[in-house]
């Protein structure tokens, strides 16, 4: 059983910035890769940036490339989501996921979900 604990959100101004964190309960963190989603009211869930067991792979949607940076610290069972240049529609709860066997952008891949923080961006 994986246990995920997100937080960083909160309220930031648009062209700001946030870093998420997750930390897992898990002894054997380095065996899954990791990822972050998000919703906005209304809208299905989104895939935002995974991260492989190592962390020498990552992957972003297009809405977030070049603004966003997922890194991992293995040595303390922790995912990082950096966000730059926040936009008002970036506006969402967060999620981080993780996933024993699998690295990419399929949410029903991901086996263990937490509960989410909130990001609201004002323009």
């Amino acid at each position: 059983q994986v246990q995920l604990v997100e937080s960083g959100g909160g309220l930031v101004q648009a062209g700001g910035s946030l870093r998420l964190s997750c930390a897992a309960s898990v002894r054997t963190f380095s065996r899954y890769a990791m990822g972050w989603f998000r919703q906005a009211p209304g809208k299905e869930r989104e895939f935002v940036a995974c991260i492989d067991w190592s962390g020498g792979s990552t992957y972003y949607a297009d809405s977030v490339k070049g603004r966003f940076t997922i890194s991992r610290d293995n040595a303390k069972n922790t995912v990082y989501l950096q966000m730059n240049s926040l936009k008002a529609e970036d506006t969402a709860v967060y999620y981080c996921a993780a996933a024993p066997g699998y690295y990419g952008n399929n949410w029903s891949q991901y086996e263990y979900w937490g509960q989410g923080t909130q990001v609201t961006v004002s323009s």
